[in-house]
């Protein structure tokens, strides 16, 4: 770790807000792949920025593409991925931004970083459990990775030869396997970024 680098102050996080009249927070979906987490992300992105809110999605997928290419899928790969994007969406929600993520992020130490992360800087962070059993997961499977973890050929993939540990306290518990359309599941988190008056 470097060691010769100074922290440069600017702007609180509250004196920008004022500015921006909005209030960063980090809205973090977990849950597994095919569960349903980047189709209910964007719903909840567009519905954010369709009441003039400042938003932006971060896709487990999508920062593989530039910022995290570099990595792998084995626990440790994981680990950094989560870490890297939690210092992301802590940077996005200080510049007041409604930060949206979607990352099946597995392990509760990972998110438990995520949430420390901004509770150090007094950002709010809202952990949305998109809950799907593995079967239905399985059943779906729009990628075709579950078939392929079965046949071994991809290894280290979670829910079948690599872990979820669910969240158990999850601000939003988001049950999406009992006719539940995309829009209420987004309505759902809305409701309670409402309630807590982290948006308007």
């Amino acid at each position: 770790m470097a060691t010769n680098i100074t922290w440069h102050p600017n702007l609180t996080h509250q004196e920008r807000a004022q500015l921006r009249k909005q209030q960063g927070v980090t809205v973090w979906l977990t849950g597994l792949s095919a569960s349903g987490k980047s189709t209910i992300a964007c719903a909840l992105e567009q519905s954010i920025l369709n009441r003039g809110l400042n938003s932006y999605r971060l896709d487990g997928d999508n920062v593989r593409f530039g910022l995290n290419k570099d990595l792998g899928f084995s626990e440790q790969d994981r680990n950094e991925n989560i870490r890297r994007i939690s210092e992301v969406a802590k940077l996005f929600s200080d510049s007041c931004c409604v930060t949206v993520t979607s990352f099946i992020s597995p392990y509760k130490a990972d998110r438990n970083l995520a949430r420390e992360l901004h509770a150090k800087d007094n950002l709010p962070f809202v952990e949305v459990y998109i809950d799907v059993p593995i079967e239905v997961a399985e059943q779906r499977d729009p990628k075709g990775l579950y078939k392929k973890a079965r046949e071994g050929i991809i290894k280290e993939f979670t829910g079948i030869s690599a872990p979820y540990e669910a969240p158990e306290n999850p601000e939003v518990h988001v049950k999406n396997h009992s006719g539940l359309s995309i829009e209420e599941a987004a309505e759902q988190i809305i409701d309670y970024l409402l309630e807590k008056k982290y948006i308007n």
